[in-house]
């Protein structure tokens, strides 16, 4: 009597084991990565213009109070700041396409 007890006890648990392995994934989906392209346009258009505002009343502050050297020297740093991201960006692009060249 008690091994049949403990069969069906024992069958039961090895129904209920199998079930929750049947229903649950074998193996997780591959992770789908970071959206670059979007957290770049995020930036683009969201930070970059409250920064470049920023700067804007920073320097317009300075000037008023006559500090106009230093308005031009930060504006001629903060322009050379910008022509070095965009060179960047632009060696970027570059890079893929001459990597894209090279191993088609």
């Amino acid at each position: 009597m008690i091994a049949i007890e403990l069969m069906e006890t024992t069958s039961s648990g090895v129904a209920h084991a199998l079930h929750a392995l049947a229903s649950t994934p074998l193996a997780e989906p591959a992770p789908k990565g970071i959206d670059t392209n979007g957290v770049v346009t995020f930036f683009a258009s969201k930070i970059a213009p409250i920064l470049l505002a920023v700067l804007g009343v920073i320097f317009i502050g300075r000037a008023s109070r006559g500090e106009i050297s230093k308005v031009l020297t930060s504006s001629a740093i903060a322009i050379v700041g910008l022509a070095f991201i965009a060179g960047a960006a632009t060696l970027f692009f570059i890079g893929d396409y001459l990597i894209d060249l090279i191993f088609e």
